[in-house]
């Protein structure tokens, strides 16, 4: 341990506070710098979860726990991992939005790398200055759409650090392998320009060969500096999400997150609540409720697993539809996207969701669209309507956006929901029964593809994986929960579904030759050997 005194007490990596031993704080010349008593990292932990269920905003616990994470790291996953269900909402969706909003208000420790485009040609320089060596896993993102509210600027920065933070505490990736990033491009949101703690740049954003180039070059840097590291993409807008994934996806060892990961974890729901419904997934039809990279990414990952299971490509494209604020998304349109094209529909234009639910007849409606409530009693009933077991997944965050509440969906459908949500809802009982909406949660997949990917140190993700990791999550559903509605397993237990996961998927990049490891015969070991444990050392 090379720090001593009062230094290692602001050490985050080697901090243990109260628990250093009497022959710690002799050895390491902290004796008068703490109280006399030591405490283990059990009744450190009991402290925690008393103060911070002692306070009454969950913003304020959210600043509670980003401030014991720049101040003892080890205890900060203690506390998360020893409760994941409750920390999770906290340190992630849907808090982390309104500190996302804040940022510049609540702002305490820097954390991360910031990289403003007007630091152009110097990137690898900036991206030295990070005191670790040999990063495994980046979360990168240029603020432009934070969940659903929108361009926030700077103030992203919250969305990658809560995001690494759950690498490591639901699947175990050492957190000294993880590092967050802005790419600072400027905001369009006036009210940032014009809010004087505001941290990022003052500018209107850059576009185009500019912003193209700015990523080119953050990507050769982060390359050259990190030659085993996954980037993974989060946040950004349609324009820019998707025509950075397709430049770098063969080249690289990355993903998108908001494409690839939400669409493992709505797969995978569909996978569990096939399970409820006893239907095959080439029987089904989806009707998505926005049009966007998430949508297109969903609709993408589904029609790869209808083709696994026997279907032509074009026959699964064709049963997932898409709709969005100008109605249907529908061939003779002239406005659709390249990324769009692939599911646009021949059929005539439809402008309200409800009719088309109504003329599509979909078993399942997916929403990604960001506007809350558009999932209303006419939609639910509809698709009560057509199906005994409807699929109602308002997949849109945070719980602001939703596009229906788990009470609306079950109520409106007389209790035949089968329902997952992107933000938590609490248990909802109806004519003496109790449902466990389940949450689907991109944290059941891309933790355990990071995983995966640290353990293999894989060259590439593929949809494949993220095939392989859905139905991974989807099998660690019992019996026992959907007999109560959940089509996830319970968050309590994310640490061990996530290996299982990871396991499942390290498998398949060994199988497919993408990994750079060696492979062991125990691959399972493998993922628990390299799992981080939230435990002092010596």
């Amino acid at each position: 341990m090379p720090a001593k005194g009062y230094e290692l007490l602001h050490d985050a990596r080697l901090n243990k506070g109260t628990a250093f031993t009497e022959a710690e704080r002799r050895a390491y010349g902290l004796e008068g710098l703490l109280p006399p008593a030591v405490l283990p990292i059990e009744l450190q932990v009991a402290r925690r979860h008393d103060e911070i269920a002692n306070l009454g905003d969950d913003l304020q616990k959210y600043l509670v726990l980003s401030d014991l994470q720049s101040r003892n790291e080890t205890l900060y996953y203690a506390v998360l991992m020893s409760d994941p269900a409750t920390y999770m909402p906290l340190v992630y969706t849907p808090t982390v939005g309104e500190a996302c909003q804040k940022f510049g208000h609540i702002f305490r420790e820097p954390r991360g790398v910031y990289l403003p485009i007007t630091a152009r040609g110097r990137l690898k320089e900036l991206l030295s200055n990070w005191p670790e060596k040999d990063v495994r896993f980046i979360v990168v993102t240029d603020g432009e759409r934070i969940l659903g509210l929108g361009d926030l600027g700077a103030g992203g920065m919250g969305i990658p650090v809560g995001k690494l933070a759950l690498y490591t505490a639901c699947a175990g990736v050492p957190p000294r392998f993880c590092l967050p990033i802005v790419l600072d491009v400027g905001t369009n949101n006036q009210n940032l320009l014009e809010d004087p703690l505001y941290l990022g740049l003052r500018q209107q954003r850059v576009r185009g060969d500019e912003y193209a180039g700015f990523v080119d070059e953050f990507v050769e840097a982060a390359q050259a500096l990190y030659p085993k590291c996954c980037i993974q993409w989060e946040d950004f807008a349609n324009i820019n999400a998707v025509p950075i994934l397709a430049r770098y996806r063969d080249k690289i060892c990355t993903f998108n997150d908001d494409i690839q990961g939400t669409a493992g974890v709505a797969l995978a729901g569909l996978f569990a609540a096939l399970r409820i419904s006893r239907s095959k997934l080439t029987e089904q039809r989806f009707l998505f409720l926005g049009g966007g990279s998430a949508a297109t990414g969903i609709a993408e990952l589904i029609s790869q697993a209808m083709v696994h299971e026997g279907m032509d490509i074009g026959e699964a494209r064709s049963r997932n539809a898409l709709f969005d604020i100008n109605g249907l998304l529908v061939k003779s349109r002239t406005d659709l996207a390249e990324f769009q094209k692939p599911f646009a529909v021949d059929h005539a234009l439809i402008k309200t969701f409800v009719d088309a639910v109504k003329a599509l007849r979909p078993t399942g409606i997916i929403g990604v669209s960001t506007v809350p409530k558009l999932f209303n009693q006419q939609v639910i009933e509809a698709m009560a309507e057509i199906n005994e077991r409807p699929i109602i997944f308002p997949y849109s965050n945070p719980t602001s956006r939703s596009e229906c509440t788990a009470e609306e969906a079950y109520r409106w459908s007389q209790g035949r929901a089968i329902f997952a949500s992107g933000s938590p809802f609490p248990p909802v009982e109806i004519g003496g029964r109790t449902f466990v909406p389940g949450q689907g949660n991109n944290v059941y997949i891309f933790p355990a593809m990071g995983m995966a990917v640290f353990a293999t140190e894989a060259t590439r993700v593929t949809d494949e994986m993220f095939i392989v990791a859905a139905r991974a999550v989807a099998e660690q559903v019992t019996e026992e929960n959907l007999a109560t509605g959940l089509i996830y397993p319970p968050q309590t237990r994310i640490l061990e579904a996530s290996l299982h996961v990871a396991e499942r998927v390290a498998i398949h990049i060994f199988d497919k030759g993408l990994a750079r490891a060696p492979r062991p015969k125990d691959i399972g070991g493998l993922i628990r050997a390299r799992a981080y444990r939230p435990v002092y050392t010596e």
